[in-house]
């Protein structure tokens, strides 16, 4: 039985309302639909536009990429192609081509939005033992909410078992931002480590943490804008002005190490 086409078109076309933007997460699948109406016995193919690569035909896939896959749902004659795990460099142009002569082309637009993920904070953490530790990990620019937030401590897993020692929270907090917090009572020296955040198909983000039994942080790094010593070659110039301070006025005495130690930074090393 041959099928009948009635109304404007005489044969295939696509559907006004088929979608030309589709955005979607790092990570996640997308569903980029083609509407064809009146198909008859045409072809429908994907193409992917920056490379020019066939990657289906009807329903059978041409890439070697198993993540790129094509179905159709007959009830609303859209040819869908599926792309799962998105990476960023899957962004760009797709073609839905239908083999009619000429070929008729709808091109889809695919934006992939890369979240942000970091632990609020230095990248290192110093604190005192007993005190209680709260590491946040701020997720934003996600358009999905992770189903997981995952945290390690030197790569194994940190678990909460006991929640006087360790607590493990995770929060929605606006339409794009996800927030994980790892709680650490009474912490203890043991606990120091490299930590790190881990959100469900997203990359991760870490600290060092270093739990210190009365050290003071500047004890263990030293910044660059620390003053320097004087060198030890010069002490003994600076022990002899020393020895004329009975006689002369303190501010003298200030004045005459000053300049010793500014002279020590000028002349060259002997």
């Amino acid at each position: 039985m041959v099928k009948r086409f009635s109304g404007l078109y005489t044969g295939p076309y696509f559907d006004p309302s088929t979608a030309t933007n589709i955005t979607t997460q790092l990570g996640t699948h997308a569903y980029l639909p083609c509407k064809v109406k009146q198909l008859g016995n045409k072809s429908v193919s994907w193409i992917r536009k920056r490379d020019a690569h066939i990657l289906t035909v009807d329903r059978y896939t041409f890439i070697a990429d198993e993540r790129f896959q094509a179905f159709l749902v007959e009830a609303s004659d859209t040819w869908t192609l599926q792309v799962k795990y998105v990476q960023a460099r899957d962004a760009g142009q797709y073609e839905c081509q239908v083999s009619t002569e000429p070929k008729m082309s709808h091109f889809i637009t695919l934006n992939v939005v890369v979240p942000k993920i970091e632990i609020v904070g230095e990248s290192d953490l110093y604190v005192k033992a007993g005190s209680t530790v709260s590491l946040r990990c701020v997720i934003t620019r996600s358009l999905e909410e992770p189903a997981y937030i995952f945290w390690y401590r030197d790569s194994e897993r940190v678990l909460n078992y006991d929640k006087s020692l360790i607590d493990i929270r995770m929060e929605r907090v606006g339409p794009d931002t996800t927030i994980g917090t790892l709680l650490i009572y009474n912490s203890r020296r043991e606990d120091s480590g490299n930590y790190s955040c881990s959100p469900s198909n997203l990359d991760s983000a870490s600290v060092m943490l270093h739990v210190l039994n009365g050290e003071h942080p500047a004890a263990m790094q030293r910044g660059k804008n620390s003053a320097s010593p004087i060198p030890g070659r010069w002490w003994g110039h600076l022990s002899a002005g020393l020895g004329l301070a009975a006689c002369v006025p303190p501010r003298a005495v200030v004045a005459a190490v000053l300049t010793l130690a500014i002279l020590a930074q000028a002349l060259p090393n002997s």
